[in-house]
């Protein structure tokens, strides 16, 4: 006896060491986040992007700056003449030429555009980190939401395999009649259906969280309902989400750019009809040694301005110009539309959350009631008030309200995160708040 409760008592501890174990491994959200900001190639495409339109900025400073550029050349000679006869030699040019532009309109809003679309690039990358999270956060959920609904299957499956074996031990003693063995073994065939469809659904959502860290997941961290708690939208009217939204909202600095784009792009277009004004520079050094006439050797050196003035480019420039107020006009809507739909986005999210916090709420009351409808049922049909159906129906709605409630649950967090991004304030830290409900 002591020898095989020592047994029993290290087979014990070894259980609940691999239990620790593997709860110590279990991956949170936001380890998942900071894996997906190195993984995801939908964010790593972001930033290649982000990087690219740095570029912009040299790119548009260089139409501001002098240019230069060199040309040499090496030729051999013949020459047939009546007065000298014929010669063969070879000769060579060296040419160097400057240009410094003095006043060129078009670079000129060529630079400032390239400073307007470094900054849209910033918000874009931004925008495109507010969209991982959310991302991230939705296949986490739903990943944790899919394993719920296999486990309520399972658990319902067994308290419906109980029943089943009673209705037919019932049956066999002549207490009960066929029917609720048929009607057990019908709820226990369902939900036997539904347990393959729910395990399907989890590997389908496991999947798309594949898709982003480039892995499968292991185990995840789950809500710790002990430490959760349901907070209410600060500031807490919709109003003033909505002007926090208008002020800090990474969408409409997007499209305030692209706006403001536009217009430059009208005076770009204008700019056509402008004079041009450089200062040039040039040094040419030529070399040769005809046989008739020996060596010879030619140097020069130049400085100047140069004026430029467009006269006539066949209606083009005006053309340009059209083209570019037709796209600032639409520039323009765009922006009315995008300050219109983030307006609508964020009344939509925060009544989401408001909303949510009372549906999870009552679901929390809903279980508790159901509970006790399930307990109040059993306890009625041991004395024969209930029948065997009532508590099928009774296990039914327990396990409805269970799925329901954690639905509602991860609902409210994802829809808490989309109503930070739609005002464009979700950050790193809100990750790191969610993360620490979990366990």
């Amino acid at each position: 006896m002591n020898a095989g409760a020592s047994l029993m008592r290290r087979v014990v501890s070894a259980l609940v060491a691999l239990a620790l174990a593997g709860a110590a491994q279990a991956e949170d959200l936001l380890s998942i986040y900071r894996e997906a900001t190195v993984r995801d190639a939908q964010y790593q495409s972001a930033r290649a992007a982000f990087q690219a339109a740095q570029e912009r900025l040299p790119q548009g400073l260089a139409g501001l700056l002098p240019s230069v550029s060199l040309s040499a050349n090496r030729n051999y000679n013949e020459t047939d003449s009546s007065f000298s006869g014929s010669a063969n030699f070879y000769s060579r040019s060296l040419n160097i030429t400057a240009t410094q532009p003095l006043y060129r309109k078009q670079n000129l809003v060529a630079y400032e555009q390239a400073k307007l679309q470094v900054e849209q690039a910033e918000s874009q990358l931004a925008q495109a980190t507010q969209d991982l999270i959310i991302r991230v956060a939705k296949a986490y959920f739903d990943v944790l939401l899919a394993q719920v609904n296999v486990e309520l299957a399972q658990a319902q499956k067994r308290a419906i395999a109980q029943q089943l074996e009673q209705a037919k031990r019932n049956f066999e003693v002549g207490t009960a009649t066929i029917v609720d063995t048929y009607e057990a073994q019908a709820r226990f065939d369902l939900t036997s259906a539904q347990e393959i469809a729910a395990r399907n659904d989890l590997e389908i959502k496991k999947r798309a969280l594949q898709q982003i860290i480039g892995r499968y997941p292991g185990e995840l961290a789950r809500v710790n309902q002990d430490k959760f708690q349901l907070v209410t939208p600060t500031p807490a009217t919709m109003d003033e989400w909505i002007e926090l939204a208008e002020r800090n909202s990474l969408l409409l600095k997007i499209q305030q750019d692209a706006y403001a784009l536009a217009q430059q792009e009208v005076e770009r277009a204008r700019a056509g009809h402008y004079p041009t004004l450089d200062l040039t520079v040039s040094y040419s050094d030529s070399r040769g040694n005809p046989a008739f006439g020996g060596n010879f050797t030619s140097q020069s050196t130049a400085v100047g301005v140069q004026l430029g003035v467009p006269l006539f480019q066949g209606f083009a420039t005006q053309s340009r110009v059209r083209e570019a107020l037709a796209n600032q006009d639409k520039a323009l809507q765009d922006l009315d539309n995008v300050r219109r739909t983030i307006a609508q986005n964020v009344r939509q999210a925060y009544l989401n959350v408001t909303n949510g916090i009372a549906r999870v709420k009552a679901l929390e009351q809903a279980l508790v009631s159901s509970q006790s409808q399930l307990d109040s049922t059993i306890t009625g049909q041991e004395v024969g008030v209930r029948t065997f159906v009532d508590v099928l129906n009774a296990q039914q709605q327990l396990y409805s309200a269970r799925r329901d409630y954690f639905q509602a649950l991860y609902d409210y967090v994802i829809s808490f995160l989309e109503l930070r991004r739609s005002a464009g304030v979700l950050t790193d830290q809100d990750v790191v708040a969610v993360n620490a409900y979990l366990k």
